[in-house]
């Protein structure tokens, strides 16, 4: 009795093993002839919010850098920012050249940086949390990757980087320590901030320029220091 009732269950495990592998093919078979290697030109692969299946991810295009970029800088708001900053900002901006080695910090989608290759500055470098291939690398802006001194010029023309950063003292600590002694940081901030906690924040720097200016339709103030290289030095 035991002999037969082995034998019944080994030749049940047998068949229900032999489902399981006929499953596991049909559902291979299937996923592979569904998925789309290419599609003809005039049918674009459907670009779904988040892939739902292996096919989703696989059919999704990867969006060339240079043409992300060139749609960019043909919306209106790109090239009102790159015309305020080229009109309002850069000629206040003493000792930009187009030799300056310069560092956006906070650059978003690069901007700064792309104003600063239209001027003609060549050697210009822009940073943020999020990296925007091809003028924005990632970095922190609380532990920049460069050597002490590595810029001329350190900008940023978003009103919120330093007030909105986490640790806004090394925010300001880093701008100073990446720019040479004489060089000169540029920020845009929101004009309720007062001069006062700009001026408390970078401490071997000095104000020497603020004004109010428009950065693509929003009010902001610039400001301009020169670093000294001294500490709790501070005249307006």
């Amino acid at each position: 009795m035991d002999g037969h009732v082995r034998r019944l269950l080994n030749r049940v495990s047998i068949a229900l093993a032999a489902v399981a592998t006929a499953a596991l093919l049909q559902l291979f078979r299937h996923s592979s002839s569904s998925c789309l290697v290419g599609s003809p030109a005039h049918l674009p692969l459907p670009l779904a919010p988040f892939p739902r299946t292996s096919c989703d991810a696989a059919s999704r295009r990867v969006v060339d850098p240079a043409l992300s970029l060139a749609k960019l800088r043909s919306s209106p708001r790109w090239r009102r920012r790159n015309a305020a900053l080229s009109t309002a900002v850069f000629p206040r901006l003493r000792l930009l050249r187009s030799s300056s080695r310069v560092l956006c910090v906070a650059a978003g989608a690069g901007q700064a940086v792309d104003a600063l290759h239209v001027a003609g500055v060549g050697d210009a470098t822009g940073v943020d949390l999020v990296d925007f291939p091809p003028l924005v690398r990632r970095a922190d802006p609380h532990n920049l990757p460069f050597f002490d001194g590595a810029f001329d010029i350190v900008l940023s023309d978003d009103p919120l980087a330093l007030t909105g950063a986490l640790f806004p003292s090394r925010f300001a600590t880093e701008a100073e320590r990446t720019v040479h002694r004489d060089g000169a940081i540029a920020l845009a901030i929101e004009r309720h901030v007062d001069l006062s906690l700009v001026a408390s924040l970078f401490k071997k720097s000095r104000v020497v320029e603020a004004w109010n200016a428009t950065l693509d339709g929003s009010a902001a103030s610039m400001v301009i220091l020169r670093n000294n290289g001294n500490n709790n030095t501070k005249q307006h």
